[in-house]
C-alpha cells in the first residue's frame, strides 16, 4: 500500500521555525513499524509552513496514497481538518487516520462525519498502526485491534485500549528515517532529530498528559537499540540530537550508562538536549552533570513548573522539584541550575505562570527568578488540554475564559486566575521573556556565529514582533505592541486557505469530551514536538 504520513505544520511560539525544526519521530517510528513491502512517505510540514497546499498537492500526485495518517496535537485541531478537506477534495476515496495527544484524548472531536476521519489511533500506535494497515490491505475486519475507533455504517466503533510497550526485544522497532521526504530540520544551523531511550513518566502532575496517556509506568529500550538509533541518526547528518524521553532521570544508575556508552562509540561529538526534572539533577549533582558533559549534553530542559510552593502544590509537581534534607523538603531548582551551570550546560526552564491562585507578585517572582537563573526561558500558561486534572480545577472554578482550542499553544493565556484575566498574565510573560531570550544570543553566536550571522536579525524580528521603535524607546504604551503581537499571533495560525468543514470543533476548550478521564502536556514532547505523543 501506499502510505503518506503528515504532522501539522503549527509551531511552538518558544520553538521559532527560525532556529528551531524538530523532526515529528513518532511518524518516523510508525514508518519503521509497518512492513517493509509498503511504499511510505513521512512529511512534517514544519518544514513547509510558507507553502501548505503545494506541497500537499505534490505529495499527493507523486505518492498516491491509500492511507493518509495525521499525528495532531489539541491547537493544530482546526489545521488538520483543513488539510483533511483538502486531501478528500484530492482523492475521496483515501483512508484518513487520524493519532496523536488530541485524537487519544478528546477522540469525540474527531467523529463529526463532516471532518472526514475514518479511524482513530489511540494511545502508542506503532503496533495499532501497523495491525490496521495489515486488515486494510486484506480487507478484514477491524473489530479486532485495540487502541483503534473506526467508522463503519455512519457510526464509529470503539475498540478497547491497547496495553502500552513494555519495549523489550524488537517489539518496537526502530524508526524508518529514509521514509522522509521533506529537508531542513534544524537547531540553530544545524541538523537535528530526535530518539527516545524510554517512554513514560511516573509522577502525576495535573497539567501532563503523560499518565492518562499511557498509564503511571516507565519502560525502556535496551541502551544497545539506542545507541543503534544515534547512529543512524548520525549517519543521516544530525549535528544536534533530542533524547525527547518523557523523564530521562527516572532512572539515574541507566542515564550514566547511557552517557557512558555514548562516550565510548565516539558520538559525543553530537549536541544533546534532554528533559530532566531538577530533584535527580540535584541529588546526583556533580557525578550526573560531569558525565552529561563528557557525552556532549549541551542544553538541559528542566521542568521547575513553579517556585512558589502553592503553585507547585496545585501543579502537582512538588516531589519532583524538591527533596528532603536536614528534616525539611527543600526546592531543587536552584542547586540543579547551579550543578548544570558548573559543568557548561544550558538550561531551558520550564516555568508555568497563571496558575488558579497566581497574584502579579507571584508572576512577577517567577519571571524574576527565570531572568536570574534560566538560560533560555519556556514560559507557559495553564491550558485546559482535554481531560487533565488540571483542566477540571479551572472548570470547576469557572476560570476558562477563552475555549478556541486553535489558541491552546501553551503561550496564548486562556485561563484567569483568581486576580488577574488572561491578557494580563500574558502580558507579563511577554514583557519579560524577550529580553532573556536576546540574553542567550552571545552563546548562540560562539557556538554558531555562522548561523547567527544569517538569521539574527530574522530571529530578532520574531521574538519582537508587534513591536517598534517607538515602543522599544518607551514613546508609546508597551500594552500597544502587545496588542499588535497577539494579532500576528493569531494571523500566524492560519497555515492553510482552505474551508474549515467542521469549526464548532474548535470550541469546546476545557470541557472533557472523552469518555473515560485522560491528561496531556504541551513542548515539549518531541514526539510532537517538544512533550509528543507515539501516535
Amino acid at each position: 500500500m501506499q502510505i503518506l504520513l503528515l504532522s501539522m505544520p503549527d509551531s511552538f511560539e518558544h520553538t521559532p521555525p527560525i532556529a528551531i525544526r524538530m523532526p515529528n519521530l513518532a511518524l518516523a517510528s510508525l514508518a519503521g513499524n509497518l512492513d517493509a513491502h509498503h511504499r511510505v512517505a513521512v512529511a512534517d510540514l514544519v518544514l513547509a509552513q510558507g507553502a501548505i497546499a503545494p506541497t500537499i498537492a505534490r505529495l499527493l500526485a507523486s505518492l498516491n496514497p491509500d492511507v493518509v495518517g495525521l499525528s495532531v496535537m489539541t491547537f493544530q485541531r482546526s489545521t488538520a481538518r483543513r488539510i483533511i478537506a483538502m486531501i478528500r477534495s484530492h482523492r475521496p476515496d483515501t483512508v484518513i487516520v487520524v493519532g496523536g495527544y488530541d485524537p487519544s484524548l478528546a477522540p469525540e472531536a474527531w467523529t463529526a462525519p463532516e471532518i472526514g476521519v475514518d479511524a482513530l489511533v489511540r494511545g502508542e500506535g506503532d503496533i495499532t498502526f501497523r495491525e490496521l494497515i495489515r486488515a486494510l490491505e486484506c480487507r478484514a475486519p477491524l473489530d479486532a485491534i485495540d487502541g483503534l475507533w473506526f467508522r463503519r455504517d455512519g457510526a464509529f466503533h470503539r475498540n478497547r485500549g491497547r496495553e502500552v510497550s513494555r519495549l523489550s526485544g524488537d517489539e518496537i522497532r526502530k524508526p524508518n528515517r529514509s521514509a522522509r521526504v521533506l529537508d531542513g530540520y534544524s537547531m540553530l544551523g544545524r541538523t537535528v532529530d530526535v530518539v527516545e531511550t524510554s517512554r513514560g513518566c511516573t509522577f502525576d502532575c495535573s497539567f501532563c498528559s503523560i499518565i492518562e496517556m499511557r498509564g503511571r509506568n516507565f519502560h525502556r529500550f535496551s541502551i544497545a537499540r539506542v545507541i543503534d538509533d544515534i547512529v543512524d541518526a548520525r549517519a543521516r547528518g544530525a549535528g544536534t540530537i533530542f533524547l525527547v524521553d518523557d523523564n530521562i532521570t527516572l532512572d539515574v544508575p541507566r542515564f550514566e550508562e547511557l552517557c557512558g556508552a555514548i562516550v565510548a562509540a565516539g558520538l559525543n561529538d553530537i549536541d544533546y538536549i534532554a528533559q530532566a526534572m531538577t530533584a535527580s539533577i540535584a541529588a546526583h549533582g556533580d557525578r550526573l552533570a560531569a558525565l552529561m558533559r563528557r557525552a556532549g549534553f549541551r542544553y538541559l530542559f528542566l521542568g521547575i513548573e513553579n517556585i512558589v510552593e502553592d503553585d507547585l502544590k496545585f501543579l502537582k509537581a512538588r516531589s519532583k522539584n524538591s527533596r528532603h534534607r536536614d528534616g525539611k523538603r527543600t526546592n531543587t531548582a536552584v542547586e540543579a541550575v547551579d550543578t548544570l551551570h558548573r559543568h557548561g550546560m544550558f538550561v531551558v526552564g520550564g516555568l508555568i505562570v497563571g496558575n488558579p491562585d497566581d497574584t502579579r507578585e507571584s508572576i512577577a517572582a517567577n519571571l524574576t527568578f527565570a531572568k536570574r537563573y534560566v538560560d533560555w526561558p519556556y514560559i507557559q500558561h495553564p491550558t485546559p488540554y482535554p481531560g487533565t486534572p488540571m483542566t477540571r480545577d479551572f472548570e470547576q472554578r469557572n476560570l476558562v475564559v477563552r475555549r478556541c482550542v486553535d489558541e491552546y499553544d501553551g503561550t496564548t493565556a486562556v485561563t484567569r486566575s483568581v486576580e488577574l484575566e488572561p491578557d494580563d498574565i500574558e502580558f507579563m510573560r511577554w514583557q519579560a521573556e524577550r529580553w532573556m531570550k536576546v540574553r542567550h544570543l552571545p552563546a548562540v553566536i560562539r557556538h554558531d556565529p555562522g548561523f547567527v550571522l544569517r538569521n539574527g536579525a530574522g530571529m530578532l524580528a520574531h521574538t519582537f514582533r508587534g513591536s517598534t521603535w517607538r515602543s522599544l524607546l518607551g514613546l508609546e504604551p508597551e500594552r500597544a505592541a502587545f496588542d499588535r503581537y497577539c494579532a500576528i499571533r493569531k494571523r500566524e495560525r492560519n497555515y492553510l486557505d482552505w474551508p474549515d468543514p467542521a469549526p464548532h470543533a474548535s470550541m469546546d476548550g476545557g470541557r472533557d469530551t472523552s469518555t473515560t478521564a485522560r491528561v496531556m502536556r504541551p513542548l515539549t514532547h518531541a514526539h510532537d514536538h517538544a512533550r509528543v505523543s507515539n501516535a
